[in-house]
C-alpha cells in the first residue's frame, strides 16, 4: 500500500524532462527537443527536485551538469522510458514520416564527417520532420554516453562489444599518409622519406606518441611529431596549409580530401585497417524509433574504403 501511495504522488510526465536534461546538459536545448518552453522545464524540473529529494541539476557556465543521485537514477528512467513507449508504440505504431523526434548519433569526428552527410539524406527523405543531432563521442566514451541515454546510436571502430549491446558493422576502413598536392613526399614515399617528414597527430590529450611510434621503434626508427591537434577535420586544414603529413581514413580522405587539396598515399609502414560498428543498448532496441535509426545505418556511405 504505502508503495502505491507514492507512486500515486509521483508525476511519471515529468521523466521525460529528466532524460531531455541529462541528454542535452541544457535547460533551453531540452526545452527545444520537448518542443516546450525553457520555464517548463525548468517547473518540471523543481518537481523533480522536490521529488527525489536531490537538486539533480546544478548550474554550470555552460549549463547544467547531473549530480551522483541523477546519475545513479539515469538507468532506471531511461528503462522505465523506453519500456513505456514501446508500450504506446504497439497501440500507436512509430511512423518516420509523421514522427516529431530528435535523435542524437555519438561518433568520433572522422567517423560523422563522413556518415553523417548519407545518413542525414536518409533521414530527410524517410522523415522529414525528425530532428537530428551529433555528439563527438571517442571510442572510449561510446558505453558510456550510451548507458547515460546521452546518445542513441553510437558509431565507432570497435571490436569487443558487451552482450547488453546490439552491434552491427557498418563499413570498414583503413588508414593512408595525407598530403598536400605537390608534397615532395608523394613522388617517393619511401620508409626512409616517411621518417625524415615532419608530422601531425589527432590526439585530444596533447599525446605526441601513437601505435605507429611503436611500429617505428620496433624497427630502431623513429619520427618527429611536430603538431598535434584535436580533430581529424582540423588534422586535414592543417595538413592542406603546410608540409606536415598525417595519418587519416581512408573513407575521410575519399569524401573530403578533394576540397582540402589532399592526396592520399599508400603508407610505406603498415598502417592497420578497423570496423566501424553501429551500437545501440538492448533495452533501446525496444523504442521502434531507435531501431528504425538503427535499421538506416545499414546503409553505408558510398565512398568508404573497404
Amino acid at each position: 500500500m504505502m508503495n502505491d501511495i507514492q507512486l500515486n504522488r509521483v508525476d511519471l510526465n515529468l521523466l521525460p524532462v529528466f532524460e531531455a536534461v541529462l541528454a542535452e546538459g541544457n535547460v533551453a536545448r531540452a526545452a527545444a527537443r520537448l518542443h516546450v518552453t525553457p520555464s517548463a522545464v525548468s517547473h518540471g524540473l523543481g518537481r523533480l527536485r522536490q521529488q527525489f529529494n536531490d537538486p539533480l541539476f546544478l548550474k554550470t557556465p555552460k549549463g547544467v551538469v547531473p549530480t551522483e543521485r541523477a546519475l545513479q537514477l539515469a538507468d532506471a528512467i531511461a528503462d522505465v522510458l523506453a519500456r513505456a513507449r514501446r508500450v504506446v508504440g504497439t497501440a500507436e505504431p512509430f511512423d518516420p514520416a509523421r514522427s516529431r523526434r530528435r535523435f542524437t548519433v555519438g561518433a568520433p569526428d572522422a567517423i560523422a564527417a563522413v556518415m553523417m552527410p548519407p545518413l542525414l539524406k536518409l533521414v530527410q527523405r524517410e522523415a522529414p520532420f525528425i530532428d537530428m543531432a551529433l555528439r563527438y563521442v571517442l571510442r572510449e566514451a561510446a558505453f558510456a554516453a550510451l548507458d547515460a541515454r546521452t546518445v542513441d546510436v553510437a558509431v565507432v571502430p570497435i571490436d569487443d562489444v558487451p552482450a547488453r549491446y546490439v552491434s552491427k558493422i557498418v563499413f570498414e576502413d583503413r588508414f593512408q599518409i595525407a598530403v598536400r598536392r605537390g608534397h615532395s613526399f608523394a613522388a617517393e614515399p619511401t620508409l626512409k622519406r616517411y621518417c625524415e617528414m615532419q608530422h601531425a597527430i589527432v590526439s585530444p590529450a596533447g599525446d605526441t606518441r601513437a601505435y605507429v611510434d611503436d611500429v617505428l621503434a620496433s624497427k630502431g626508427l623513429s619520427r618527429r611529431v611536430a603538431m598535434t591537434v584535436p580533430s581529424f577535420m582540423l588534422l586535414m586544414a592543417v595538413v592542406a596549409e603546410s608540409d606536415l603529413i598525417a595519418a587519416l581514413p581512408k573513407g575521410l580522405l575519399d569524401v573530403h580530401g578533394d576540397r582540402f587539396g589532399l592526396l592520399g598515399i599508400d603508407s610505406p609502414l603498415p598502417m592497420r585497417s578497423f570496423q566501424l560498428r553501429a551500437i545501440v543498448p538492448k533495452v533501446a532496441m525496444m523504442d521502434a524509433g531507435v531501431e528504425w535509426l538503427f535499421g538506416l545505418l545499414d546503409n553505408p556511405p558510398s565512398k568508404a574504403s573497404a
